[in-house]
């Protein structure tokens, strides 16, 4: 009897604890931590690896889409706890990341492209955004009022989509882009899926998260189009990875190779701007001279 009645207090509070540690998703902690874990982890200072791969395309008007390269992505990041006087606890994260352009037949990292819409050779620009931030991120706005989850649940399943249209002053242009056009364009679409079960239990750190990135822009700069017609497209699929070294080998070579920063993330008082790819291509590429230009 006794031993039964012990099985069945052991039982009872063993269920009421992972009760208690479900996260509620219409408080803004559960909100908050369930931001976070799709993100990142409830550990601060704890560093987490996405790691994404796919397909990028040429789209001209009048001809078939080409395969220009695959693609293979990393983003290495840690978050941290913040508080704000109106809104509460939050989290801030930093991180790096890399987008790599690899041949489409034999795999290899490329560091020229033969461009099929010009003709010409050009040299590849890996991308290596470092750092790429963001500020504290919280479930409440300035009065203090829950901003409700953004995600969707359905059959034990959730996910969450981002769909974010660019359109800025592209900064490899002069100062009378208003004037003559010169504008950057692009859409960026983000998905996150996770294990309902998962994600809101509030006993894990981390949760298996499974992500897929789309993008569509104007040409690389350094694919050299010249203000051509068409567009470039990226389509990808990926996952937060348990540990850096789950990330495939090829990946951690190149890395270790020609990126070895990117082995770990920012500290979490980095207070750098945020990197992009036009900054990226402003600090790697001299623009070229011009007809009367002293050498």
């Amino acid at each position: 009897m006794f031993e039964r009645l012990l099985a069945a207090t052991v039982a009872f509070a063993i269920t009421s604890t992972a009760e208690a540690a479900k996260l509620d998703l219409n408080s803004a902690e559960g909100v908050t931590k369930v931001s976070r874990k799709l993100q990142c982890s409830l550990k601060d200072d704890k560093p987490v690896t996405f790691y994404w791969h796919g397909t990028a395309f040429g789209r001209v008007m009048g001809q078939a889409d080409k395969v220009l390269f695959n693609v293979q992505g990393m983003n290495i990041r840690r978050c941290g706890t913040v508080t704000d006087e109106k809104r509460g606890v939050g989290f801030k994260l930093v991180s790096r990341e890399l987008l790599l352009y690899r041949d489409p037949k034999t795999g290899e990292y490329l560091k020229t492209w033969d461009n099929p819409y010009t003709g010409q050779k050009v040299n590849v620009l890996h991308v290596a955004n470092d750092p790429v931030n963001q500020r504290g991120s919280y479930a409440t706005d300035r009065e203090g009022k829950l901003v409700p989850f953004r995600g969707t649940i359905l059959d034990g399943r959730v996910w969450v989509t981002s769909t974010i249209p660019l359109f800025y002053q592209n900064v490899l242009g002069g100062e009378y882009q208003k004037y003559v056009g010169g504008m950057y364009h692009a859409t960026e679409m983000f998905n996150f899926f996770a294990d309902e079960k998962d994600l809101l239990d509030g006993n894990k750190d981390q949760a298996d998260v499974s992500v897929a990135w789309q993008r569509m822009s104007d040409w690389l700069p350094w694919m050299e189009m010249q203000g051509r017609d068409g567009l470039f497209y990226v389509s990808t699929g990926g996952r937060m990875l348990r540990k850096y070294e789950d990330m495939p080998k090829d990946m951690r070579d190149e890395i270790a190779k020609n990126y070895p920063e990117y082995a770990a993330p920012p500290p979490l008082d980095d207070t750098r701007p945020n990197e992009t790819s036009w900054t990226y291509f402003k600090k790697k590429v001299q623009p070229p001279k011009r007809d009367g230009d002293q050498s």
